[in-house]
């Protein structure tokens, strides 16, 4: 599925509501370098559109999201 995206980190936020996961996304983008990609796992529904207005707010790239049974993966790349 990612096989083509070298992840640099990754984020477990299973069992976390908003604002959480993007509370954690933003914390970990921080200790990024620009251009790095983050998974973030999440169970949210809600984090689909969270992500992408954090993407939008904050001007990292949303590069992919998709759902993988009851969890959602975000990967963004760090501006």
């Amino acid at each position: 599925m990612d096989n083509d995206l070298s992840i640099d980190k990754e984020i477990d936020t299973r069992g976390l509501n908003c604002p959480l996961p993007i509370l954690k996304a933003k914390k970990a983008l921080g200790d990024m370098d620009s251009g790095q990609l983050l998974r973030v796992v999440s169970t949210d529904p809600g984090s689909m559109r969270d992500f992408q207005a954090f993407a939008k707010q904050t001007g990292n790239e949303l590069v992919q999201q998709n759902t993988a049974g009851a969890e959602f993966i975000h990967v963004l790349r760090r501006r």
